[in-house]
């Protein structure tokens, strides 16, 4: 099984398109195409599906894209540990919680361009269900996360905890009155976000019922809903108390062992450190200063 064959499988699969896979990987369709062929033929069975809008993965392509994905991973890692002397730089991808963006990277990131200039640093954000994943299947070097989590493959390290809060429409005196609300509705990040999974769990102890909940990629935009009557959320009360100062929602204080949450960074145990990783989990530690011991 050759190494290029297995780069233009996870190109396609990336992309869902030959064509596409085929520009970024500098070369022709065809050869892309013939290159698929040739891996489908050898290890025997389609790992495409094609149709009229490019192409999709089998499942037996589902189940071969991790090991792809990661033997690319280790040969741009075999690359960057020859060349890692010096200044950090090169590429370094991230990803992060939305809250965790809005709240607490800021300083870090821009302390640390300055410093590491020959770094390009690119953040994804995300749940903590696909940046795991995302870390898992080598697409990031690493991320902050909601703990807990414990993976045998992952390295993970608290970095800092939150305090989380329940935020309603500021007519709302207590949870318990979240029960005689008509129509009640949960404002969340979708499917895989842990404030998700907590707000449910604590509104169902509650004895609350609550519809179908709406999902939103942005904390602006959970909260600006939450602000007009539409539902309720979760959040780290640092991220909505400059909010409620200004009247428009109310914070509901939870008990310690509802509240409290881990943020954690995580990286594959096997994964190379470069110098430019490194220097990064030494600017978070610096910043946050160290919580537990790393597991």
């Amino acid at each position: 099984m050759d190494v290029a064959d297995l780069r233009v499988f996870e190109a396609v699969a990336r992309h869902g398109s030959m064509n596409r896979a085929a520009s970024e990987l500098h070369t022709v369709q065809s050869n892309v195409t013939a290159r698929v062929r040739s891996l489908e033929q050898e290890v025997g069975v389609p790992l495409f599906q094609r149709h009229v809008r490019g192409v999709s993965l089998t499942p037996a392509g589902r189940r071969m894209l991790p090991y792809a994905t990661r033997v690319a991973r280790l040969m741009i890692e075999a690359r960057t540990a020859a060349l890692d002397e010096g200044p950090p730089s090169g590429p370094l991808s991230l990803g992060t919680l939305e809250t965790t963006a809005a709240l607490r990277l800021s300083p870090i990131l821009s302390g640390f361009a300055r410093q590491y200039p020959q770094v390009r640093l690119s953040l994804t954000t995300g749940t903590t269900c696909s940046l795991t994943t995302d870390v898992l299947e080598c697409r990031l070097d690493g991320a902050f996360v909601a703990g807990p989590l414990n993976h045998p493959d992952l390295h993970s390290e608290t970095v800092f905890r939150e305090e989380l809060v329940l935020v309603t429409p500021r007519m709302i005196g207590s949870v318990k009155q979240l029960a005689s609300v008509p129509d009640l509705k949960t404002i969340v990040f979708r499917l895989g976000c842990s404030y998700r999974q907590r707000l449910e769990a604590l509104l169902a102890e509650a004895g609350v019922v609550a519809m179908t909940p709406l999902e939103f990629g942005s904390t602006d935009a959970i909260l600006a809903c939450v602000a007009a009557g539409v539902g309720v959320t979760l959040l780290p009360k640092g991220l909505v108390s400059s909010i409620v100062q200004a009247g428009t929602l109310a914070i509901h204080t939870l008990p310690p062992r509802k509240a409290n949450v881990e943020t954690l960074f995580i990286r594959r145990h096997d994964s190379y450190v470069s110098g430019a990783m490194m220097a990064f989990i030494d600017a978070a530690r610096a910043s946050f200063g160290p919580v537990v011991a790393a597991a």
